[in-house]
């Protein structure tokens, strides 16, 4: 067994699986103490390394692709020390550090692990209830529903919707996204049947996040329901589209304003119109895009199906 314990968290080793346990010093970041424990079994691992350096010792793990739904939604996108797969490590331990990265990777070399993505989740994501509070809102997660709250801070549209209560079965996606300078982040799920994103500030499936302290709590909630949903590869190579990226070009809007059926055939089995009616639509397209009523991918579906007739 492979161990080393820092102020920042232990890390230990057993020859199958990684225990990663956040420290309890002041300097740990909220999400990794409210992350909790994790197990990684070897075979979700792309690589482990050392990275010594003047100022900050560190190890860090890079997960496969696919293998856990917590870098799956995060990706990436969390700063250095909400990072749960790094552990800061003091100068006079450099030796342990090393141990534990030569036994990770002998290990990872017997079991022969892939250096491909992952065709299913290997961890099970965050423990439920899943549930945090940040924004606008707040996000509770049960295994079966998604529930969203909302506070004084809340739009008075949004908030005129009342508590949203989102079955699993009618969740598509789901997206986090952290603050960025002057631009907020968000929570959001793609709801079957709601075709046309609003900002987050007046989305009622989505949480407006402000760049608080908390604001990184709702990835935990993220990951638990993309743990539940469909494996990102289910639909590749399969020729198949999946409910997640159905084509916007189904919606009400569009097909209002697709060529009707009975106006005669083009040589290519395409009703035929005339050139005036088709700019017309486009003119069309273009006014209800820019007012909102239709999103980027909307119109560019539409505006396809038009050019297509020309």
């Amino acid at each position: 067994m492979a161990e080393i314990i820092q102020s920042d968290g232990t890390w230990t080793f057993d020859g199958e699986m990684l225990r990663i346990v956040p420290g309890g010093d002041k300097g740990v970041s909220l999400l990794r103490k409210s992350l909790g424990e994790i197990t990684v079994p070897v075979e979700a691992l792309a690589s482990i390394s050392y990275e010594p350096g003047k100022k900050k010792r560190r190890l860090r793990l890079r997960i496969r692709a696919g293998a856990d739904p917590l870098t799956q939604v995060a990706g990436g996108k969390w700063d250095d020390a909400s990072d749960p797969y790094q552990l800061t490590v003091r100068g006079d331990r450099g030796g342990v550090a090393e141990y534990l990265v030569d036994s990770v990777r002998q290990a990872m070399v017997l079991e022969e692990v892939p250096s491909g993505p992952s065709d299913r989740y290997l961890m099970p994501g965050p423990a439920l209830p899943a549930t945090a509070s940040a924004g606008d809102g707040s996000a509770t997660f049960d295994g079966e529903t998604v529930r969203l709250d909302w506070n004084w801070k809340t739009e008075e549209a949004k908030a005129s919707f009342g508590a949203n209560v989102l079955p699993l079965e009618d969740i598509l996606a789901v997206e986090w996204q952290p603050s960025q300078g002057w631009e907020n982040g968000h929570l959001r799920f793609t709801v079957r049947g709601a075709t046309t994103k609003a900002p987050p500030k007046h989305d009622p499936n989505a949480v407006d996040l402000y760049g608080f302290r908390k604001d990184p709590l709702m990835v935990l909630v993220a990951a638990a329901v993309q743990a539940r949903l469909p494996h990102p590869s289910a639909s590749e190579g399969s020729g198949v589209v999946s409910a997640a990226v159905e084509e916007p070009a189904a919606t009400s809007f569009t097909k209002a304003l697709a060529p009707a059926e009975g106006q005669g055939s083009a040589p290519g089995g395409e009703p035929a119109e005339d050139h005036d009616a088709l700019l017309r639509r486009l003119r069309e397209l273009g006014e209800l895009h820019r007012d909102g009523i239709l999103t980027v991918e909307e119109f560019a579906a539409a505006k396809q199906a038009v050019l297509r007739r020309m």
